[in-house]
């Protein structure tokens, strides 16, 4: 049984949580227990009870330290990194009123759009809070909440995000983290405040939210006696503010102002998502200018629909996700829950360009090349919002780092390098989201900037893959077919 202290960092996402049972000071990762999740909804929305999540967290932590064989007792501390932007509304004694709306719920679209226009429109948003609304962000689902659950949301005496429940169920403090409440839409990333304005303008009372700790590496405060029992581990270690999945998985990489800046990573799961950390305050339109976790910024691009539809599409075919080819003339956008990068809530998937000879794995080929080159079509843009020239040799011959569920299909990888033209690195950690709020733990638990732990802890190292000629064919091809499409899908 290990005896060198320990901390634990969460990964509460769509699907499933993970625990990271990790060792302190080297930051080798000595187990990971798992509990999954259940995801209702139809007719885009897409929800999960709050306390599911906790129950998910007591178990993966149980399974990951009994895997691990480590003593309990040397836990030093715990932190929670979770799905960004669900809202998450409790009662005076902090339970749930309701089922949380998640991030990929696109029932509240109509709800951004007067939310965009009632600013003064996109611009106006990014300059504000560095992202324009949609149907992802939490202010439109509170403002959707008001207008169709209107009892619900007078009722409520507390507006949370999802790492923000499962952090207060910890500690017992109510806070959060600049990273994860740049996702709102009512936090301001050039005040690095909450915007009185903006929640005047969501009827929602600055009462109602948590406090605003410096970095998700801070101490929010110490573990209670009653989460300790249901956890199994010491009361009173160290609990971090945590932070959101993508910031996470930033600090996990070593991004950051005691790491790498400006480098960009590319994230392969539920969603699909390219991001950088900067020191340069995003303001695009195109983008989510989103706070990092450390007190840098993560200017991020995001689509919905990234490994699960192509798997869905490969069940379609009755193909396994690794039997696609390339070289066929079809067009496949997989928009099978609308998307986000382009802002198309009510889009349906589009199949085009079907010939006599194209074939089942050309099909899902095309799936493929449709998820990939949806999120490598932001990377110029987050290369410009980090004040880079896209095309300058210095910023294009910069690897991208490639993670999560994807990164380790063959598929995927061949995918991306043959879209994006550049070399690639896959660290050799799949859980970098929950390396890193292992690595927010250890700074809360000892101090510390969490970039420097996770730097220190090499978690971001991996090999790197060689740059093949970018097929410029398939990238135009799609590229013609979504500018085509584009008006049809927003139907």
């Amino acid at each position: 049984m290990s005896r060198s202290p320990v901390v634990i960092g969460v990964d509460s996402s769509t699907q499933s949580t993970k625990a990271a049972v990790t060792d302190a000071a080297t930051g080798k990762l000595l187990a990971v227990g798992r509990a999954q999740h259940r995801v209702g909804g139809e007719a885009g929305a897409r929800e999960t009870d709050p306390e599911v999540w906790w129950q998910a967290l007591r178990e993966a932590v149980a399974a990951g330290l009994a895997e691990a064989g480590a003593d309990r007792a040397a836990v030093t501390g715990i932190a929670v990194a979770g799905q960004q932007h669900g809202l998450v509304v409790l009662d005076g004694a902090g339970r749930p009123l309701r089922p949380a709306m998640l991030w990929n719920d696109t029932r509240s679209a109509p709800q951004a759009a007067a939310l965009t226009e009632a600013l003064g429109g996109p611009q106006a948003w990014a300059e504000r809070t560095g992202s324009v609304p949609v149907a992802s962000i939490t202010a439109t689902k509170w403002q959707w909440l008001r207008e169709h659950e209107p009892a619900v949301a007078e009722a409520a005496a507390a507006v949370r995000l999802p790492h923000d429940f499962l952090t207060e169920r910890l500690c017992g403090t109510a806070v959060t983290d600049p990273g994860d409440a740049s996702g709102t839409g009512w936090y301001a990333t050039a005040a690095g405040a909450y915007d009185p304005e903006l929640l005047a303008l969501v009827g929602l009372d600055a009462g109602l939210l948590p406090a605003l700790a410096p970095t998700g590496g801070t101490r929010a405060g110490a573990l209670t006696a009653a989460a300790a029992e249901a956890l199994g581990l010491p009361a009173g270690i160290a609990v971090a503010a945590g932070t959101g999945d993508n910031m996470s998985a930033a600090v996990g990489l070593g991004l950051g102002g005691e790491g790498l800046l400006d480098h960009p990573v590319l994230s392969l799961g539920t969603s699909g998502t390219v991001f950088a950390a900067t020191r340069t305050r995003p303001r695009s339109a195109a983008l989510n200018g989103f706070a990092a976790a450390d007190g840098t910024y993560l200017p991020l691009g995001c689509t919905l629909n990234c490994t699960q539809a192509v798997d869905k599409v490969a069940e379609l075919l009755g193909l396994g996700r690794e039997d696609a080819e390339p070289g066929g003339e079809a067009v496949l956008l997989p928009y099978l829950d609308g998307e986000r990068t382009p802002d198309l809530p009510t889009a349906a998937g589009l199949l085009t360009g079907l010939r006599h000879d194209t074939t089942a794995r050309q099909l899902l080929g095309a799936a493929y090349e449709g998820a990939a080159f949806t999120v490598l079509r932001a990377l110029d843009e987050v290369l410009r919002a980090c004040g880079l020239d896209p095309q300058a040799p210095s910023a294009a011959g910069r690897p991208l780092r490639l993670i999560g569920g994807g990164a380790r299909g063959r598929a995927w990888t061949s995918t991306v390098l043959r879209l994006s033209g550049r070399p690639v690195i896959v660290p050799a950690s799949g859980e970098l989201v929950a390396l890193g709020a292992a690595a927010l733990a250890a700074a809360a638990a000892g101090g510390g900037d969490p970039v420097a732990v996770a730097t220190e802890w090499g978690t971001g190292e991996g090999p790197e893959l060689e740059p093949v000629a970018r097929d410029t064919r398939a990238w135009e091809r799609i590229a013609s077919v979504l500018e085509r499409s584009a008006p049809s899908l927003l139907s």
